[in-house]
């Protein structure tokens, strides 16, 4: 949860360093292709596996890629988005209704509710009315986040290095092509990349994804979902602590309530059978 946490800061240096928020998500995905090909077979999986195998690449190597560095770099702030992105687990739920005809008790409706009033309350924050649109990016990389742990739930049999070796070559290439047509100068861009530059995108390949998203999947195998979700909860408290350390931030009264609305009923939703 710390390495998730650390994701939002060290994306804002990293853009700072004047790399475009596409073309560094590219980069993050390359960087885990390249060091989970040794680890893996050049084979696809059973042919019932591939929808949703190459649906969980779009989502999770593409979608929450692209909104969530154009919701960074969009952003002056930190804090409500590192809180914003907490929305994925009740998105997560509704999307397996929708598409799964998973039920959803009263009691979840409930949290779902309430964690997104505790993003409504913080969009009243002065300090927050230019960081709307941030705000909304983040819940596209919301949605996309929840939809990649829906398609998830389909590849429990397929290698977890080869899942997310696919979702690194998907996403790269994708958000790479989309770097191109929309950032431009891309080749100008790589050969200005300076040292901090790319430390911090090997943070994000190395360390954010292969360490923090792939500990989560390890330890599914172990303990049950419901006994290891919850501490998902916490990411966005290491993400503020290290957003003011870094910048300074000190979050208003308006975000810390807003906050601690989210932040619990996620929690309780995620504990809540």
């Amino acid at each position: 949860m710390f390495l998730l946490g650390s994701a939002y800061p060290t994306a804002k240096l990293g853009l700072n360093e004047s790399i475009p928020p596409i073309l560094f998500g590219s980069i993050r995905m390359a960087i885990v292709f390249i060091c989970l090909l040794p680890f893996i077979k050049l084979k696809l999986p059973n042919k019932k596996y591939l929808l949703p195998l190459f649906s969980f690449a779009i989502s999770m190597g593409v979608g929450v890629n692209f909104f969530l560095y154009l919701s960074v770099n969009a952003s002056s702030i930190l804090s409500p988005i590192v809180i914003g992105a907490q929305l994925s687990i009740p998105l997560a739920i509704v999307v397996s209704s929708i598409f799964i005809g998973e039920s959803i008790s009263y009691k979840k409706w409930i949290l779902i509710i309430m964690s997104f009033f505790g993003i409504i309350l913080i969009g009243f924050d002065p300090k927050v009315v230019n960081e709307i649109l941030g705000i909304l990016l983040i819940c596209c990389m919301a949605f996309f986040y929840g939809l990649a742990q829906v398609f998830s739930r389909y590849l429990k049999e397929v290698d977890v290095k080869f899942t997310n070796a696919l979702m690194g070559l998907v996403g790269c290439v994708v958000l790479l092509c989309l770097s191109i047509f929309f950032e431009g100068n891309t080749v100008f861009h790589l050969n200005n990349m300076n040292v901090e530059a790319w430390l911090l995108a090997l943070h994000h390949g190395i360390l954010c994804s292969l360490m923090g998203h792939m500990s989560m999947f390890y330890l599914y195998k172990f303990y049950p979902i419901g006994l290891v979700l919850p501490f998902y909860a916490l990411f966005p408290v290491f993400g503020l602590i290290l957003t003011f350390f870094i910048f300074g931030e000190i979050p208003t009264i308006i975000m810390v309530t807003g906050g601690t609305i989210v932040i619990v009923s996620v929690f309780m939703l995620q504990k809540t059978r």
